[in-house]
């Protein structure tokens, strides 16, 4: 099984009907390595769930939201457990798919030299990228990823790709997505969509949910026009609220979100391509044409 390491930063840093479609099937067609989805452990009790989470026509990889976080791995200094990160380890090698693995969070540009290189002896088969938000389209930030990436390169430090988060609004796609990508993989490394997810104000209506099906056809196919763009990854497939889960994700209303927009953002939802009951949203058949 590969592993995929990410480093987060907050600072400067077949055409086929949607119904039938099957994401990574599409994507690997096409030369991308996986079409794969973010997971949490409270989801893995649910039956219905799993099983489209283990569909590796769809999901060829999968990610840890929270559980291979420092606050989990290391709740409290020098302690360390890895159960819930070795959960979804096992739950992916049971559906033979890869794993990504996200560091959170790595804050100052000396620091990360060291990191990757301690992440490189300790792993020398690993992928390691260093992953941020609000680099989708060029501009200040992503120009400093340009050069933090150029700068580590110069300094022998091991890097081998950039994630671009991806937590996008409905009818806000930045138009210089697919030539920010490129700048990135000129950069002579991989290039991922990390952690796809686009939002809207609820309640969702015909005309936002057409909006997002636009919105998610044209950040995939940003993916698909850059060779080293490497793969997508949606940040967790389903708008799902149950209440049988722990109530520490929202303890306003004790429900448990799959998906993090809702408690992240007040008033807005309905960010990932399958609805609350588990079926395709237009989204789902963005996504499709992007890819055939």
């Amino acid at each position: 099984m590969q592993r995929i390491y990410y480093l987060a930063s907050i600072t400067a840093l077949l055409a086929l009907p949607s119904t039938h479609a099957q994401l990574n099937t599409l994507a690997v067609g096409l030369g991308k390595k996986y079409f794969g989805t973010a997971t949490d452990n409270p989801e893995l009790s649910d039956s219905p769930y799993v099983a489209q989470l283990e569909n590796t026509a769809d999901f060829h990889q999968l990610t840890p939201a929270n559980s291979m976080k420092w606050d989990a791995t290391e709740p409290s200094q020098g302690v360390f457990t890895f159960s819930g990160g070795d959960a979804i380890v096992a739950q992916a090698q049971k559906a033979g798919q890869l794993v990504r693995v996200a560091w959170d969070v790595l804050n100052g540009t000396s620091y990360i030299s060291t990191v990757l290189r301690a992440a490189r002896a300790a792993d020398p088969a690993a992928k390691l990228y260093i992953n941020d938000f609000n680099i989708e389209g060029m501009g200040a930030k992503s120009t400093a990823m340009v050069n933090l990436v150029k700068s580590l390169k110069a300094q022998g430090v091991p890097i081998d790709g950039i994630g671009v988060q991806a937590h996008l609004i409905v009818g806000e796609v930045p138009s210089t997505l697919q030539a920010n990508l490129a700048q990135f993989a000129a950069l002579g490394v991989e290039v991922a969509i990390t952690e796809l997810d686009i939002r809207m104000t609820l309640p969702a209506t015909d005309a936002l949910l057409a909006q997002q099906q636009r919105d998610y056809q044209t950040v995939v196919a940003a993916c698909r026009a850059v060779s080293g763009c490497i793969g997508i990854t949606v940040w967790d497939w389903t708008d799902k609220v149950c209440v049988f889960l722990e109530p520490k994700y929202d303890p306003n209303t004790e429900l448990y979100q799959y998906s993090w927009v809702p408690g992240a953002f007040p008033g807005q939802g309905a960010a990932c391509p399958w609805d609350a009951n588990l079926v395709t949203k237009p989204a789902y058949a963005g996504i499709v044409a992007a890819l055939s």
